[in-house]
């Protein structure tokens, strides 16, 4: 079946669909039902099944006759090491961790906080706490000490797993005085730590709650899989909240198994034993689904990248992994495409490897511009493929689904709904608008197997950030439009359409253009208070390397660009070129936060941010147009 009879099948009768994908896993008591009702709008499924996931995602594999197949490809250009593991590798390193971790006293339905760089062992603590039924949350790491304490707080773990230190190009991130302050700082404390020491910068232990990662697996027998409901939690992910205190997002055990399971073929197109790649990191949602879960599930071999798309040593750093290690389907975010393009606009690293082997780029975590979707079709020769979702929703809400049936590409759109998910745009009223409106992106409830049933001791908090606004369905907080042939457009998240003189445009349209412009490499567009017009854009971009031009004279083009392709009625006129952009580390530009020193309101520094110097430039460079006052 292609994509509109697979959508429609899914339409005709949702609890089958979900059911006969069920089959694809392992189950120690198989469901009989998918869907389950709890009343006020909250959904739960497969409740009724058994199954542990690691075992689907190690031991499965293994007992197939696939133990010699290469489960983990780690690459750290940043320490110039190489490490394969395989299947039956993984299901030792694993089944010792678990066994270490339950000699602690950790056990089904505790939590355990992961607080790791980019190397194997991170994976290894995700599923050996799926091993025994252990909840795991992990927190990107190098995350501030108060940050931490936050989550330690909400979370209450039994342990943390954690290591000595993280790397960044150049400079070694020390974790554990953060750790130890975090503790400190927190009223909750762990029974234990188990500290990964790098030989890169170790650490001193605490007596009595501190041990080392590898002497706390010694003499204790491994652990085996524990079953648990199939609506146990398999973790904890929090993601930023509007007040300033992070949501846990809940993810249920055995539709997350099922959902991402069906994603690996379907939309990532690979077939188990092919090598798949999402260049991210194990704190963001990507790393939980497409580094670790997904990929093992469905028997893939994936890769885990300690480095940065540029500098480490160079911008031809991806391309020579997908050569090395012969990726199919690889995943990053739009933010380091463009990073390469700005460092390497002629695409000359690209034309250094052997990229045949590659069947398709996946860009999400932000908004994909159309030109730097252009410039990687152009340069790589492969399809580009822009898709959308969210943390909540832990995969796909809209994409191109190339397994099933690769759809004409339409620059600037995501494509369209995967099953599962019944998208509508709605005005401020709840009421659908026509193809081609600007409104609110909703998801008509039940969101399907895999997305988040709730937050984590935090249900009111729940119905009021994502079910109230609309009732019967779910608020993504992203406002966009649909095309005439059900392709959706994101354009901007709904706190970022601007009102401009009682006209609201989005700022994610004046970005596609000043994205246009030949010499911009990078841009965002903020919509600050204005007296007369209510609000006013303004944009900020980045120029590629070895511009040279006026500042003066870029800005007037910007501003030219803007009024020709989207009118007047947008009033832009100021453009401020800067060195570099706020953002978070996993790439999302810090929208809101500029908004808030441009307008020189009180602010939160986000506890995801990048480099937090960032903001000073941004404070200067602002006000020398007159704002940051």
């Amino acid at each position: 079946m292609g994509y509109h009879e697979t959508y429609a099948s899914w339409q005709d009768d949702p609890e089958g669909f979900w059911l006969k994908a069920a089959e694809a896993i392992d189950w120690d008591v198989a469901p009989t039902q998918a869907l389950f009702d709890r009343g006020d709008n909250l959904f739960e499924w497969f409740a009724d099944a058994r199954v542990n996931g690691c075992y689907n995602a190690v031991d499965r594999h293994v007992e197939n006759g696939r133990g010699d197949q290469v489960a983990i490809i780690h690459d750290s250009p940043i320490t110039d090491t190489k490490t394969k593991i395989t299947y039956a590798e993984m299901q030792t390193r694993v089944a010792a961790l678990a066994g270490a971790m339950a000699a602690q006293g950790v056990t089904k339905g505790d939590r355990v906080i992961i607080y790791m760089p980019m190397v194997p062992e991170a994976l290894d603590a995700m599923l050996a706490c799926a091993r025994i039924g252990a909840v795991h949350s992990v927190v990107f790491g190098g995350f501030a000490a108060n940050e931490l304490a936050v989550r330690i707080d909400d979370c209450t773990p039994k342990a943390i797993l954690a290591a000595s230190c993280g790397l960044e190009p150049g400079r070694v991130v020390a974790y554990k005085p953060l750790l130890d302050g975090a503790i400190e700082m927190a009223s909750h404390k762990p029974d234990v730590c188990l500290i990964l020491q790098r030989e890169q910068q170790t650490c001193d232990l605490v007596p009595g709650r501190d041990l080392d990662w590898h002497a706390a697996q010694e003499g204790v027998a491994p652990a085996e899989c524990v079953p648990v409901e199939g609506n146990h939690p398999a973790y904890i992910l929090y993601t930023s909240g509007t007040t300033g205190a992070p949501k846990g997002v809940v993810r249920h055990t055995a539709g997350h198994l099922i959902a991402l399971n069906w994603t690996m073929k379907n939309i990532y197109d690979v077939n188990p034993g092919d090598v798949f790649w999402a260049a991210s990191d194990v704190g963001w949602v990507v790393g939980h689904s497409y580094i670790c879960y997904g990929p093992l599930i469905h028997g893939n071999t994936t890769v885990v990248f300690e480095g940065k798309p540029i500098g480490t040593p160079d911008a031809g750093t991806f391309w020579r992994i997908i050569e090395e290690h012969n990726v199919r389907s690889f995943f990053t975010a739009p933010t380091a495409i463009r990073a390469v393009k700005r460092e390497d606009p002629k695409g000359e690293f690209i034309t250094k490897y052997d990229l045949s082997g590659l069947r398709a780029l996946y860009l999400a975590g932000e908004r994909a511009d159309p030109d730097t979707i252009l410039w990687a079709q152009e340069k790589l020769g492969k399809p580009v493929y822009d898709h959308w979702w969210q943390t909540e929703t832990g995969f796909t809400i809209a994409g191109n689904p190339a397994g099933l049936e690769a759809l004409p590409v339409k620059i600037g759109s995501p494509t369209v709904a995967m099953p599962g998910y019944d998208v509508q745009i709605l005005d401020e009223a709840g009421h659908p608008q026509k193809a081609g409106e600007l409104g609110a992106i909703a998801i008509k409830l039940p969101l399907p197997p895999g997305t988040l049933p709730t937050l984590w001791n935090a249900e009111d908090r729940y119905k009021k950030s994502y079910l109230t606004t609309f009732p019967g369905y779910y608020e993504t907080g992203d406002a966009g439009m649909m095309d005439d042939d059900g392709y959706l457009y994101i354009m901007a998240r709904t706190d970022d359409v601007i009102n401009v003189a009682g006209h609201r445009l989005s700022t994610g349209a004046m970005e596609e253009v000043l994205a246009g412009h030949p010499d911009v490499a990078e841009c965002a567009v903020v919509g600050v208070s204005d007296a007369l017009k209510g609000q006013m854009p303004l944009g900020m971009v980045c120029l590629s390397k070895g511009v040279n031009r006026p500042h003066e004279e870029i800005a007037a083009e910007c501003a030219k660009r803007v009024r020709d392709q989207i009118g007047p009625v947008a009033a832009y006129k100021q453009t401020l070129v800067v060195d570099r952009l706020p953002k978070t580390r996993s790439g999302k530009i810090l929208r809101a936060t500029v908004v808030k020193i441009a307008e020189s309101a009180d602010f939160k520094l986000p506890a995801t941010i990048d480099d937090p110097a960032i903001l000073d430039e941004i404070k200067a460079a602002l006000q020398t147009i007159g704002y940051a006052k």
